[in-house]
């Protein structure tokens, strides 16, 4: 098999800053490549079951024309060429000269050359092109792309190294945002490198499922392929990386669009030799979240049932509108204790009632005055330093404070006049915590306190305000809530599961006339919930709500209601890092 790049690899604008020649032999790369280095450019090696389980997929004849971008050590074209030989071997007839080839591109120069000397040494007189895979001018001219692409996060994918994903990816017509990572547009570039029919096998991110910016990717991928299929993992596969990973196989390319994706899951690397059953799944919107794919079919199915029925669970807009808090640039000058505004001699007009930072305190299904009060009492910052128009003298010495620590050239404190007034926002109906190890909790705001940016505030609608700040915290405690959490929310730093407002607003919460018809059955289980919130027993209170909301109001069967339950658990264990404590105490 030989190989050449029969497209001239022909630069855009953006791309002279990398290469001064046509072969980016000039181009500034390490000389010595590290751990350190390679991390970030994004190159993790890529385990040899799983490219060779990629590689066996996707390549089908030795006339196919073969693309690894971004190819490192080439371990997708060696399995390539491992591959090609077992098949003349096996079968009669073949041509082991028919004229196929396999090409490579790689940033690093050197991993680069490395790659060619190792094709070489395998017998393959293959090109691997050192440089920028984004300088790289499509030519629709191969049958398989396979590889896996670099991952840089967005804050260290920047300058001209983005501007060229971005234009490479809207070349095919998907706009990235600035928080999109590396991976979302190498992989619609690569796309573009196929012939009509062509296939593409790629490792990625899992936050191809899952995060807001790869909604683009994911409608891409439907409406140009045919077939798109994903292997999901249930283990790490990727030694000392915690970032999950899935396997995209997508294949007629152009003669889209698929209906469905099909999933197969698998526990690690060494199960691909098994042949795992694949299933289907239909996402409403491609640009969804694809998480919901994760769920087994019999939890789906009850999940899709409830969640499309208005008059059972909707998005907790419904309810109402939530908000972010209060920024005050500075948390540590601006929110008191008691016992600081007794110090500082602040009157009332100085301050204001204040949920303090952080969450802890909202795992009840209420914020009282006296929980505010005793939180107080123990040192907890609930006040907010927040001066009227005429500060008293107390307050004007706090500010003068301020500005002698530096205070004011904060941002937040710079870009307001005054810079010791901080924004308001009116106290919230209910407090919807956004950070959260376990999930997403909504306590109603009977301290009528403020709160920051630490928690959100829900501000119902006059129509449901009165079964909102009474019934809405105890409804929610509810299986399929939950696992709602898991599938808007996002995975972020440690496992902890973060909630935006424009995801708070699609969580599924039972619908008003649900919660107000049961309003009875809710309260008579009210103390008991609460009892076992007290003592941390978050399962043991939404088994309590789940016999209300699910059991007796909406007839979910027994095994229903069990497929929630273990869909939830994997969920969470997919996001909480592996090796965390067993979820069967859940049941």
């Amino acid at each position: 098999m030989r190989g050449v790049v029969n497209a001239p690899t022909t630069l855009t604008d953006a791309c002279d800053v990398v290469r001064e020649d046509a072969d980016m032999t000039a181009v500034a790369l390490p000389v010595v490549d590290t751990a350190e280095l390679r991390k970030a450019r994004g190159a993790f090696f890529t385990p040899e079951p799983i490219a060779r389980y990629v590689t066996e997929w996707a390549v089908r004849s030795s006339a196919d024309r073969v693309l690894e971008p971004s190819c490192g050590e080439a371990a997708f074209l060696l399995a390539t060429v491992e591959h090609l030989a077992r098949l003349h071997a096996t079968t009669p007839g073949s041509d082991a000269a028919a004229s196929g080839v396999l090409d490579g591109v790689e940033l690093h120069a050197d991993s680069a050359a490395a790659a060619e000397q190792a094709l070489r040494r395998a017998g393959v007189n293959a090109r691997v092109t050192p440089g920028d895979f984004f300088c790289v001018e499509p030519d629709g001219s191969y049958d398989v792309v396979i590889g896996n692409p670099p991952y840089v996060r967005y804050q260290d994918f920047a300058g001209e190294a983005r501007a060229r994903s971005r234009a490479a990816a809207l070349r095919a017509g998907v706009p990235l945002t600035n928080l999109a990572s590396s991976w979302a547009a190498f992989t619609v570039h690569s796309a573009l490198f196929l012939k009509p029919g062509g296939r593409m096998g790629l490792v990625l991110p899992a936050e191809l499922l899952s995060v807001n910016y790869a909604a683009e990717v994911r409608a891409f991928l439907l409406r140009e392929f045919a077939r798109v299929d994903l292997v999901v993992f249930t283990e790490r596969v990727f030694p000392g990386v915690l970032e999950e990973v899935v396997l995209l196989l997508a294949e007629g390319y152009q003669r889209g669009p698929a209906d469905h994706a099909g999933i197969v899951e698998v526990r690690n690397a060494a199960d691909l030799r098994t042949r795992p059953d694949r299933r289907a799944w239909t996402p409403t919107d491609a640009r969804d979240k694809w998480t919901p794919s994760l769920m087994p079919a019999a939890a789906l199915d009850v999940y899709s049932r409830l969640t499309t029925d208005a008059e059972t669970f909707t998005g907790l807009e419904t309810w109402g509108d939530t908000t972010l808090g209060m920024v005050t640039g500075n948390n540590k000058y601006f929110t008191l204790t008691p016992a600081d505004v007794v110090k500082l001699g602040l009157g009332p007009d100085d301050v204001l009632r204040l949920s303090p930072p952080g969450s802890r305190h909202l795992r009840g299904l209420s914020f009282t005055a006296a929980a505010w009060h005793e939180l107080g009492e123990r040192g907890a910052a609930t006040w907010l330093f927040r001066p009227g128009a005429q500060p008293s003298s107390a307050a004007r010495a706090y500010i003068a404070r301020g500005e002698a620590g530096g205070v004011p050239k904060a941002y937040k404190c710079r870009v307001r006049e005054p810079w010791w007034q901080v924004p308001l926002v009116p106290p919230a109906d209910l407090l919807l915590t956004y950070m959260n190890a376990d999930t997403p909790r909504l306590s109603t705001n009977h301290a009528g306190v403020r709160h920051l940016n630490s928690v959100h505030g829900l501000y119902l609608r006059d129509e449901f305000h009165s079964a909102g700040r009474t019934l809405l915290s105890l409804a929610s405690l509810n299986t399929l809530t939950l696992l709602g959490a898991e599938i808007v929310g996002r995975s972020y730093g440690g496992g902890m599961l973060k909630l935006e407002p424009r995801e708070a607003d699609q969580l599924p919460v039972p619908a008003p006339s649900l919660v107000i018809g049961h309003g009875d059955a809710l309260e008579a289980v009210r103390t008991a919930v609460s009892e076992a919130l007290a003592r941390g027993d978050l399962f043991g209170a939404v088994r309590l709500v789940d016999d209300v909301v699910l059991g007796a109001a909406l007839g979910v069967p027994a095994n229903g209601r069990a497929a929630l339950v273990d869909a939830h658990a994997g969920l969470t264990d997919r996001r909480v890092a592996r090796g965390a404590a067993s979820t069967a105490s859940r049941r």
